[in-house]
């Protein structure tokens, strides 16, 4: 396996702290737009996706990468940017919500860390950008890695999540179980498009994940790009 991508990036936008946000193109018209790493408590996404990427030496032709959505809270080892605020809220929808939110240090824990949803509905650069860059590339579906939930998460058992379910063995589930104002996947839901699906891998250590699904996830992507 190589030790580094070889695959070319492009600067989509500047999060809080200045830090390049960028993304691997495609070559022609985007029918998938894959996304890690939007928390920063969860970068087994990014790794995971990297580890995938390096097996590939030229640029798909209809698949794009954002390798990581919030490199500063990555970075700081935190969910949220610095700001404070979740970016997985801060999506301009219809529900987005002022109210705090909770979530759990640990899967088994009470939700137990207050984060903002930002000061309004997609007030975070960090954000903005990712928006404008789902309208540039205006792509079919959205692939949004998570973790450690353990499923495939979409409102309907499309094509592409069952493509999902087979590769990583995980089940299908229609809702993750509790609201999500201001989310990627409420966004795209009320415009329709693109389809987003969410990926959450299982809790596990990075090279388990690897071993289990690296082969699994580069075949899936190939798969994908040549069917199109």
């Amino acid at each position: 396996m190589r030790s580094s991508l070889l695959l070319p990036f492009a600067e989509y936008g500047r999060s809080v702290l200045g830090t390049a946000l960028r993304y691997i193109p495609c070559t022609g018209a985007c029918h998938l737009l894959v996304i890690a790493g939007i928390h920063g408590e969860e970068p087994e996404t990014t790794f995971l996706l990297s580890r995938a990427l390096r097996g590939f030496e030229q640029p798909f032709e209809n698949i794009a990468f954002v390798l990581c959505a919030n490199p500063d809270g990555m970075t700081l080892g935190i969910r949220c940017n610095v700001n404070g605020v979740d970016l997985n809220r801060n999506f301009p929808t219809s529900n987005w919500s002022a109210e705090a939110i909770y979530c759990r240090s640990v899967l088994e824990a009470s939700r137990d860390t207050e984060l903002s949803p930002g000061s309004a509905p997609g007030c975070e650069c960090e954000t903005r950008a990712l928006v404008a860059l789902i309208e540039t590339l205006s792509p079919e579906a959205i692939l949004s890695i998570h973790a450690p939930i353990a499923c495939i998460d979409a409102p309907s058992k499309s094509p592409l999540v069952e493509q999902l379910c087979a590769a990583f063995n995980l089940p299908w589930r229609p809702d993750i179980g509790y609201p999500t104002p201001g989310s990627l996947g409420t966004w795209c839901k009320e415009r329709k498009s693109p389809e987003c699906v969410t990926l959450e891998l299982p809790r596990m250590s990075l090279e388990a994940l690897y071993d289990r699904y690296g082969e699994s996830f580069s075949a899936f992507l190939r798969s994908y790009s040549s069917r199109r």
